[in-house]
């Protein structure tokens, strides 16, 4: 994935999540479509996985790219 000049090697699930963001620029994306897009049907939703993996991207995209939308989701906050 490539963000200005930087060229970030993302793993799958990382990229996957992503590429969500990116598809989805400005709009709010539910924990619950994270889960299904990134690790399908079968996980526990009950999990924080989501928020780990927003954590891992925030660390290697820039703290301020992801927004978190409180009881709703996560929000990419410039357009890829």
């Amino acid at each position: 994935m490539k963000i200005g000049d930087r060229l970030i090697e993302l793993p799958a699930r990382e990229f996957a999540m992503a590429e969500m963001f990116c598809r989805h620029p400005e709009q709010v994306i539910s924990r619950e479509q994270l889960l299904d897009h990134v690790w399908g049907y079968d996980y526990n939703p009950g999990s924080n996985i989501v928020d780990v993996y927003v954590g891992y991207l925030r660390k290697k995209l820039g703290s301020k790219l992801i927004e978190t939308v409180r009881g709703m989701g996560y929000r990419l906050r410039t357009k890829c």
